[in-house]
């Protein structure tokens, strides 16, 4: 072999050699580098025991606090409440020999307390009859005796369950509407709700049937997504009734044991808005009966939400009352009230912004809450 052919055999070799290292090379970089379905491809972080955690966009779930024993814990919450009804009265009995111009003095506190006519007139004979049995004249004795007449004001025999457990005779969930008007918190009660029911380790389905509010929906899927809970919405806009419709269809083919719906926050002045919410429970019920129709009312508004909850009663049967910002300026009082004047239950109240901060009503412990030192 001349000269010139080993040296066209070794370039040949040469060339065979280079494009063997690019080959090479070329699987390193692709097997250093991470996909997309990693989510890692855009860094290009590399993939070994040396490697950083890829991110995640998977939101973690929260675990909301149980439901059980929370308005004990929310008890201080109450201590605005408790400077007018708890304190007051407590005040003015412990006196002893109680003359007409005290008893003034118990009814206008009693008043002042968002009790109501009605209800203050009953305390206020019971309360007398009370004095003079025990001859009450120290702030314990006053203590014992408010106690026992203020629970029961609040009838404790009342049913205060949510009835939201799954109908398993007929395989479908509960349905809970959740009503008010506009300022209420509504739409942060259903979320609050759907929170209180998943502690209680039920599945739920919400249903944005706000769709006059633009941020109502988005609100509401915020809620929603923090707990697990799928969220059925419509256009904003829409028609309210067809999403509560599709919202229960969801939550049948889903298996879930609840369903509840956010309603539109209504004037209760307004008449046509208030027929369309009967419109709303109408469709709904096309799947089976409404379990649960909650009014959410501001328990700041005292005397006045009772005149919202008249109109309501009127176009759809509440089964519920939610009161919310107990926390604030409101006076305890109300939670009687409200329940004479509509002959159902008190049956959740909010204690504050927190996400947990939506109780299940004791009448018990919320006396004590009130006559706390």
């Amino acid at each position: 072999m001349t000269a010139i052919e080993y040296g066209v055999l070794a370039l040949v070799i040469l060339a065979l050699l280079v494009v063997v290292l690019l080959r090479v090379a070329s699987t390193r970089r692709s097997s250093g580098s991470t996909t997309l379905k990693t989510g890692t491809e855009e860094t290009g972080a590399p993939i070994g025991p040396d490697a950083e955690p890829a991110a995640t966009s998977v939101l973690e779930l929260e675990r909301p606090e149980p439901a059980t024993g929370r308005l004990g814990r929310l008890r201080g919450r109450l201590a605005k409440s408790n400077t007018t009804l708890g304190k007051g009265l407590l005040a003015l009995l412990s006196r002893g020999g109680l003359d007409e111009a005290a008893w003034d003095e118990v009814e206008e506190t009693l008043l002042l307390a968002d009790l109501g006519v009605a209800s203050t007139q009953d305390l206020m004979a019971r309360l007398r009859a009370g004095v003079r049995a025990n001859d009450v004249n120290t702030v314990d004795a006053a203590r014992l005796l408010l106690r026992t007449e203020l629970i029961d004001a609040l009838d404790p025999s009342m049913d205060r369950s949510l009835h939201v457990d799954r109908h398993r005779d007929v395989d479908r969930p509960s349905v809970v509407l959740v009503v008010g008007v506009n300022g209420t918190g509504k739409t942060t009660t259903t979320g609050k709700l759907a929170r209180l029911l998943v502690a209680d380790g039920r599945t739920v389905v919400l249903g944005a049937a706000d769709t006059f509010r633009a941020a109502a929906s988005d609100q509401l899927q915020t809620w929603g997504d923090r707990v697990g809970a799928h969220v059925v919405r419509g256009p904003d806009g829409g028609d309210p009734a067809s999403v509560a419709f599709d919202a229960v269809a969801t939550g049948i083919e889903r298996g879930v044991d609840a369903v509840v719906i956010d309603t539109a926050g209504r004037l209760h002045t307004k008449t046509g808005l208030m027929d369309e919410l009967g419109k709303v429970k109408r469709v709904a019920e096309k799947h089976g009966p409404v379990d649960e129709v909650l009014l959410v009312l501001d328990a700041t508004t005292g005397q006045n939400g009772l005149v919202q909850a008249r109109v309501f009663a009127e176009v759809v049967d509440i089964t519920g009352v939610v009161l919310t910002k107990l926390d604030g300026t409101a006076k305890g009082g109300i939670v009687v009230s409200v329940q004479r004047e509509l002959g159902v239950p008190v049956k959740l109240v909010g204690l504050g912004e927190g996400a947990d901060d939506l109780a299940p009503f004791e009448p018990e412990v919320f006396v004590d809450a009130l006559l706390a030192d």
